[in-house]
């Protein structure tokens, strides 16, 4: 995968990462990828309802899960009212990136 096909990039602080969000859905998960018109984007899906901001933090818990790092170390970034959010997660950005890496192949294996 190139650099201008992922679905995240670099900042001083991590990485921001795309994904395309569907709430109410029956279940939590990461199903992969996903062509937007903001670009490439992890496909997500959460139970929670788009209310006072439920799916967008069930959104957060849900990639900290799927990446394996602490819940305070992703937070929105932008799109809180849109299905494309942008997520930031803080930490060393090249681990951060070999870890979406990683995450995205193991997906791509099982689908």
């Amino acid at each position: 995968m190139t650099a201008a096909a992922k679905p995240w990039r670099p900042t001083r602080e991590g990485i921001e990462l795309r994904i395309r969000l569907t709430p109410k859905s029956s279940r939590d998960r990461v199903e992969g990828l996903e062509a937007t018109a903001d670009g490439l984007a992890v496909k997500a899906r959460v139970r929670a309802v788009p209310e006072d901001g439920k799916a967008n933090a069930a959104a957060a818990r849900l990639i900290a899960e799927w990446l394996r790092l602490p819940g305070r170390s992703v937070s929105l970034a932008g799109g809180g009212k849109s299905r494309v959010k942008t997520l930031a997660i803080a930490g060393d950005p090249d681990t951060l990136s070999a870890t979406v890496d990683a995450a995205l192949a193991t997906l791509q294996k099982v689908s």
